[in-house]
């Protein structure tokens, strides 16, 4: 299970927490639940849902093997946990490897710049690769762009749209409906309950990852025991409950930056997800906490100067793995090197010091800090975190009385985006809107 370490809290000097303030009464959690559940999300629920995984499992077993490139096509939610769990689960230089094990290389386009859309059609055969369309929506303008524009290009190949898309679509998207309907594509379904930055732990994350042989199982058995830690009402065992408070308590005190540093490569694209779901879920009303990415050891060199002797309105996550694996021996001890303490002396080791020297001297500074320690880097240890950091934002939404699933920011810029493409290809409206 998933250990925090709060201990740093309570040694500053100024805006030290207390273990009061820290664990209220079961009550208190017992209120927000409610208020959680009343909310009727489905992040938490979907989990458990046996038929979805059975029809993903399925559906990748019986097509094992028969592609060589798997790609998905996503912006935002549809792409940033996929991403995590590939970049986080898999060989960090999984596509130069000889593929093995049946296993396809591994794509996902989130983005519409005509490079990445160009140089990525230089790399594959359209004969042997999938598209994965994911949109909740079925409207996300990059991702129908990007759809049609390789829907155009099977069809000019006189390839069988049913043998190389599949949809991840929500239960409302008409029109990709009908064209999967018509071209018999395999839609599977978000369900309406589940925001995009929530949907990690459905097929939107899930099916990709059982292509390329991710242990979804274990993924999901890690947020299921999670699960029960956020449905707790003992304060100490209630690890989401105990971030949003500090999130929450640190607010108030003008921590209005959130450092999430994990001290592992494999981790560095879980800080991308997090930056979306705690910026959407929690931005809003003139309120919000804005989240920051770093790596270490990577970012001691670029942004600890600021993080020391900066403006002190910042709250540190640290993520340690505890077992590293592989772990390598930086040289023989008995070859002579300068400085002498390199001999014997492991990568991993080298790496948990650095992350110790920059804790204690965040700490001497006065700056708040914790530390969330997973064993490894595993599908069971990273489906906890999902889980731990989507019911934290869950409970710092109801502690912040704010709406944590909705995004009305992001929907107005959708719709004028849609509005410009639709008058006269902008020129119109972007000049009324200039004027206003």
């Amino acid at each position: 299970m998933i250990r925090i370490d709060i201990s740093n809290l309570c040694k500053l000097k100024t805006d030290a927490l207390t273990n009061k303030e820290l664990f209220t009464k079961p009550s208190n959690i017992k209120k927000l639940l409610e208020k959680v559940k009343a909310r009727k999300q489905g992040f938490y629920s979907v989990i458990e849902e046996k038929e979805t995984l059975k029809k993903i499992l399925s559906y990748a077993k019986t097509h094992s093997g028969k592609y060589k490139n798997i790609t998905v096509l996503g912006i935002g939610g549809s792409a940033l946990g996929t991403i995590c769990l590939h970049r986080s689960l898999q060989h960090l230089f999984y596509n130069e490897l000889p593929r093995q094990n049946n296993l396809p290389a591994f794509h996902v386009l989130d983005n519409i710049d005509p490079a990445l859309i160009s140089n990525f059609e230089d790399l594959i055969d359209l004969r042997t690769t999938l598209f994965i369309v994911v949109t909740k929506s079925g409207s996300t303008p990059e991702t129908l762009a990007q759809y049609f524009h390789f829907a155009e290009k099977i069809h000019k190949h006189k390839l069988n749209p049913a043998q190389h898309c599949i949809f991840i679509i929500g239960t409302n998207t008409n029109k990709l409906q009908e064209i999967a309907q018509k071209n018999k594509i395999q839609i599977f379904e978000i369900p309406k309950n589940v925001g995009g930055r929530f949907s990690v732990l459905t097929a939107v994350g899930l099916l990709p990852a059982a292509l390329t042989g991710i242990k979804v199982k274990e993924l999901l058995k890690g947020a299921q025991d999670m699960k029960k830690s956020f449905f707790s009402l003992k304060n100490k065992s209630n690890l989401p409950y105990l971030i949003a408070r500090i999130q929450y308590l640190l607010l108030k005190k003008g921590k209005t930056i959130n450092v999430l540093m994990p001290y592992s490569q494999k981790l560095n694209s879980f800080s991308d997800w997090y930056r979306q779901l705690l910026a959407e879920s929690i931005g809003k009303k003139g309120l919000g906490i804005t989240p920051v990415n770093a790596l270490g050891a990577t970012d001691q060199h670029s942004q600890n100067q600021l993080y020391n002797e900066g403006p002190n309105d910042k709250l540190f996550m640290f993520i340690k793995v505890a077992k590293p694996q592989p772990d390598l021996t930086i040289c023989d001890s008995n070859h002579e090197q300068d400085p002498a303490y390199f001999n014997g002396l492991t990568f991993g080791k080298l790496l948990e010091t650095e992350m110790q020297g920059t804790i204690q001297a965040l700490t001497a500074n006065n700056r708040p800090n914790i530390t969330i320690e997973i064993t490894k880097v595993d599908e069971y240890n990273l489906g906890q975190l999902f889980m731990l950091f989507e019911s934290a934002t869950a409970f710092l939404g109801e502690m912040l009385g704010i709406n944590a699933y909705n995004q009305p920011g992001v929907e107005r810029s959708k719709q004028i985006t849609k509005e410009l493409l639709t008058n006269n290809n902008g020129k119109k409206h972007f000049t009324s809107i200039r004027r206003t």
